[in-house]
C-alpha cells in the first residue's frame, strides 16, 4: 500500500470552507473539549476519530432520512452517511492545525439488496508523532464492521474485494469530491440519495 497526496501544499489540508467549517462555536467547543482529554496529538486524533465513529451516526444504521453534508451539521444532527461524517472528522482535526484530506473507495453498495458500485469516503490524517499519514474510516461500526484507529497496520471499515470490481482509493485530497457535495446538497432525503449515489469522482474523471 502507499498513500500518495492529491498535492505537496500542506496548508490545502488545513483550510477552511463552508463544508469544513471548524470555526463553527460548536465544533471549536467539542475540539478544545476532546484537546484538553488527550496526554499527545496522536491521543487527541485517536480521540477524535472515535467520537465520530461512535458517537456521531450513520444515517443509514439509525434509519435518519435528513441529508447532512457540512461538518457544523452533522454535529448538530448527531448522525451523517460516510462522506458527511469524513466532513466532521476533518473539521474537528483541522481545528487543531492537523493536516487532513479526504480518500475514496469505490464498493458494492449491498451483495444482496443494491449489488452497484458507488463510492465510499474516508479520510487521510497526517499524525506528526509518527510524521506518517494513515487512513482512518469513521463510517461507524456494527455487526460486520469493525472499523478502529490505527498507525501501523489498516482496520478500516470495509475489504476492498478487487474480484467483484471493488477499488481501493490510496490519494489523499484535500477537498470533498464535487460529485460527492453536489449529491449531498441536490437531495433533500437519504431515500433519494440512496437510488443516486456517486458511481465517479470529479478528481478521476
Amino acid at each position: 500500500m502507499h498513500i500518495t497526496l492529491f498535492t505537496d501544499n500542506i496548508d490545502e489540508y488545513l483550510k477552511e470552507d463552508s463544508v469544513i467549517d471548524f470555526g463553527n462555536e460548536s465544533i471549536v467547543r467539542l475540539a478544545d473539549a476532546l484537546y484538553q482529554k488527550a496526554d499527545s496529538e496522536a491521543e487527541y486524533i485517536k480521540k477524535v476519530y472515535e467520537f465520530v465513529r461512535d458517537d456521531v451516526s450513520h444515517s443509514a444504521d439509525v434509519n435518519k432520512d435528513v441529508i447532512t453534508c457540512s461538518a457544523s451539521e452533522v454535529l448538530k444532527a448527531g448522525h451523517g452517511i460516510c462522506f458527511a461524517k469524513s466532513h466532521l472528522l476533518a473539521a474537528l482535526l483541522r481545528c487543531k492545525s492537523i493536516p487532513t484530506g479526504f480518500c475514496y473507495q469505490k464498493l458494492i453498495l449491498d451483495d444482496e439488496t443494491a449489488p452497484v458500485l458507488i463510492y465510499h469516503g474516508l479520510n487521510g490524517v497526517y499524525i506528526s508523532e509518527y510524521q506518517k499519514w494513515v487512513r482512518l474510516d469513521a463510517r461507524g461500526n456494527k455487526e460486520g464492521v469493525n472499523a478502529q484507529f490505527s498507525v501501523e497496520e489498516e482496520h478500516l471499515a470495509f475489504p476492498v474485494r478487487a474480484e467483484k470490481g471493488e477499488k481501493d482509493g490510496f490519494t489523499i485530497y484535500p477537498n470533498p469530491d464535487k460529485k460527492v457535495l453536489e449529491r449531498l446538497r441536490k437531495y433533500k432525503t437519504r431515500t433519494e440519495l440512496w437510488n443516486d449515489l456517486p458511481t465517479d469522482l470529479d478528481y478521476i474523471s
